[in-house]
């Protein structure tokens, strides 16, 4: 009986972040297929970070960081399908991450060949943090540079906070930025320290800012339509995104937060109740642990 329940809620689980009907990623295959390690072991920080439940609040965090850049915010607004398909955007979201961390080369060339495309097809105008009109590209390298350090600062530092688990943070850092590379994206810091200068940098240089369009995309992550259940569960996981940013930023956001103290423990025993009641299996990880053992790739 607990097994059933625990299948029962693990496929509903996987139903939401992959927005299929019975929960099974359609890119698993994509995942198992291949005669090559890919990126990175099991034994790598990468890997070990994204195969984490705290992935699930560094999400909630990296879009909240995002939203701070405007010309990040208007690809957005302008080209995205948040409101209309969330899901189907947290599916796209999740189908970039799993096969740059656990799919083989040629996966990743064709997973950056698609995001590549998408880019392509991304581009607009934007009110600057100084009022001025101007034009972007999603792959203009200065916009690849932020969504990337927001994504890498927000899932190494939910992963320290809510984990349990230690991590070389700077290993961390220079191994993910090379799953940006593909995109076109080849200057990246390399280690904590210097991830936390550039988030800087963009403050600083006046680039960041916050109007109407940054408070009703932040309410919509705030308030995504969700069943009443996983709304629950949810509100405390965007407690644990908010009290991990700095506070200067949940600020400029308008968002409160409660004490680490209260929201760390909180956040920490929700993500083990959600891994126990979810259970181990996870079906991406034992396709790329399965591809690494056929090719005798995994390390002793």
């Amino acid at each position: 009986m607990p097994s059933t329940i625990q299948d029962r809620i693990g496929t509903r689980f996987r139903q939401i972040i992959t927005s299929t009907p019975d929960g099974v990623p359609p890119w698993l295959g994509v995942v198992a297929e291949g005669n090559d390690a890919g990126m990175y072991l099991p034994t790598d920080e990468p890997w070990q970070v994204h195969a984490n439940f705290t992935t699930l609040v560094g999400g909630i965090r990296a879009l909240l960081m995002q939203a701070l850049h405007p010309g990040s915010l208007a690809g957005v607004e302008q080209h995205s399908r948040y409101e209309t398909d969330a899901l189907g955007r947290l599916a796209g979201t999740t189908r970039w991450l799993t096969i740059m961390t656990f799919g083989s080369r040629s996966a990743i060339a064709h997973e950056a060949a698609r995001v590549n495309g998408m880019h392509s097809r991304v581009t607009g105008e934007f009110e600057n943090a100084q009022g001025v009109k101007q034009p972007y590209r999603a792959s203009d390298p200065d916009l690849l540079l932020w969504v990337h350090i927001a994504f890498t600062d927000s899932f190494l530092t939910t992963y320290q906070l809510y984990s349990g688990n230690t991590v070389d943070a700077d290993r961390y850092v220079a191994l993910w930025s090379q799953a940006v590379e593909p995109l076109g994206l080849r200057d990246c810091p390399m280690t904590q320290a210097a991830l936390h200068n550039a988030l800087e940098k963009f403050d600083k240089d006046g680039i960041l800012r916050v109007d109407d369009t940054t408070h009703r995309v932040v309410k919509f992550i705030r308030q995504p339509p969700l069943s009443r259940t996983a709304r629950f569960a949810y509100w405390f996981l965007f407690q644990g995104a908010v009290a991990s940013m700095p506070a200067k930023y949940r600020h400029r956001l308008g968002l409160r937060s409660l004490p680490m103290w209260i929201v760390g423990p909180i956040t920490r025993t929700l993500l083990q109740a959600m891994r126990l009641a979810v259970g181990s299996h996870s079906p991406i990880e034992e396709a790329a642990v399965a591809r690494l053992a056929r090719i005798g790739a995994l390390p002793l």
